[in-house]
């Protein structure tokens, strides 16, 4: 019996719940994939456009996991962009800057015209603010600013100075900030089930309440449920941080952390002009940053910290109102309607991991709390990668990541300690 969605603002808002069968008897398809998340279900419709036959088997809902859990922010920020940058060199040479920007925006393109083509409706809108919380960080902020000028982007990106942010956002919190009107905001659990549905009208088989128990590797392999088995020519495994598939080589490159989410009662219009008036997103510049939006019908989205140790928190509104509060006083002792977690897949240098467990069975996994955009790119890489053209998945799988080994309760515990120090030198700054 697989488990039903969490309590959270996006399933008590769905458009269309998905109600796709369970996998049984025997299928065959061009490509099989495991996970119905972002990178499952992206991946799927890239592959559905170009005419392969494709199945997904998902262990819950579409949607299920992180995919349809976050703060629903769309932003060129790439997790680890300049460990990346670093590695990648070794396979790029110079153009391996132009290579990592071009990718921080790449999401957002395609996003945009998925939504436009298959008519998704997923509350969509465009304007965002990354935010230095202390003086301190208004240097790296201004640089990426900068940065940004020297590109197309740039029309799209202004800088705020502190007076400049409180005309847009009601908290006395930042120091500067960067307007960027090309990133986006959106229902994520929308956006993942009209994608669905897009793939399954291009006639993508879906199974949902279907644990992948094994993948038998072989010149066809085999995924293998509990109940059916999908052959394929190539399988991709996107289970993320939700999956227990090919521990031994996987094991120790990835480790969840536990992101939650409130959501207040509707504000009033007084309210929303108070604290967002022009319906920015939100997030500061902190290591473990705070993040928030107001959604469709006008309630603050709220999240901030993580937990590394790889379970659960226990009260997620008991932990995030302090922060909520302290962002904005004006909202002291507001009601909070719902509060749900996801667990995102937390990589040690921060850079996705894309890689082959043989010769076509293949893995995407590890965009550290920046899911939304990178997935969708990682879709595309994909779908790039099975039909036969590899260099951008190559520039990825080259890439040397850092394996703990250690069972996960104590890699999560190593982890952790690691992300107090950083914060610790943050706080010190």
């Amino acid at each position: 019996m697989t488990q039903q969605r969490c309590a959270s603002y996006y399933t008590a808002s769905i458009v269309q719940e998905s109600d796709y069968p369970r996998l049984e008897g025997e299928h065959r398809v061009d490509v099989a994939i495991v996970g119905g998340g972002f990178t499952g279900v992206a991946t799927a419709v890239e592959l559905a456009e170009r005419g392969y036959r494709v199945a997904i088997i998902e262990a819950s809902r579409i949607g299920w996991g992180a995919s349809g859990r976050n703060g629903g922010q769309v932003t060129g920020s790439l997790s680890g962009q300049d460990a990346m940058t670093r590695q990648m060199r070794h396979t790029l040479g110079d153009d391996a800057e132009n290579f990592v920007w071009n990718l921080r925006w790449r999401g957002h393109r395609i996003i945009r015209e998925r939504v436009a083509k298959y008519a998704i409706a997923c509350d969509l809108k465009h304007g965002h603010l990354q935010a230095a919380y202390k003086p301190s960080h208004i240097k790296t902020l201004r640089q990426d600013f900068e940065e940004s000028q020297r590109h197309a982007i740039g029309e799209h990106i202004h800088w705020l100075d502190a007076e400049a942010v409180r005309g847009v956002v009601g908290t006395e919190l930042y120091h500067g900030a960067i307007r960027n009107d090309y990133n986006m905001h959106l229902h994520p659990l929308n956006l993942c089930l009209g994608e669905a549905r897009a793939a399954a009208s291009l006639g993508a088989l879906i199974f949902e309440h279907s644990p992948v128990v094994d993948i038998e590797h072989g010149d066809t392999p085999v995924v293998v449920g509990e109940h059916g088995r999908v052959t394929a020519d190539s399988v991709i495994l996107a289970g993320n941080a939700y999956h227990r598939l090919e521990r031994k080589q996987l094991k120790g490159k990835l480790f969840p952390a536990s992101l939650g989410i409130v959501t207040t009662a509707p504000l009033s219009p007084e309210q929303v002009q108070a604290i967002d008036p022009e319906d920015l997103a939100v997030y500061d510049t902190r290591f473990v940053l705070d993040y928030y939006r107001l959604t469709a019908d006008k309630r603050l989205l709220f999240g901030g910290g993580a937990n590394y140790s790889g379970r659960d928190s226990q009260d997620i509104t008991a932990e995030l109102r302090p922060r909520l509060e302290h962002t904005f006083p004006q909202l002291e002792g507001i009601a909070i309607d719902f509060q749900w977690q996801g667990m995102a897949g937390i990589v040690i240098n921060r850079i996705p991991q894309l890689g082959k467990l043989s010769d076509n069975v293949y893995y995407a996994q590890g965009y550290s709390g920046h899911g939304i955009a990178t997935s969708h790119i990682v879709g595309e890489i994909m779908a790039n990668a099975v039909s036969g053209t590899l260099e951008e998945f190559d520039v990825f799988a080259n890439v040397r990541h850092i394996r703990i080994p250690l069972d996960d309760r104590l890699g999560n515990a190593l982890l952790a300690a690691g992300m107090w120090y950083y914060q610790l030198l943050e706080k010190l700054k």
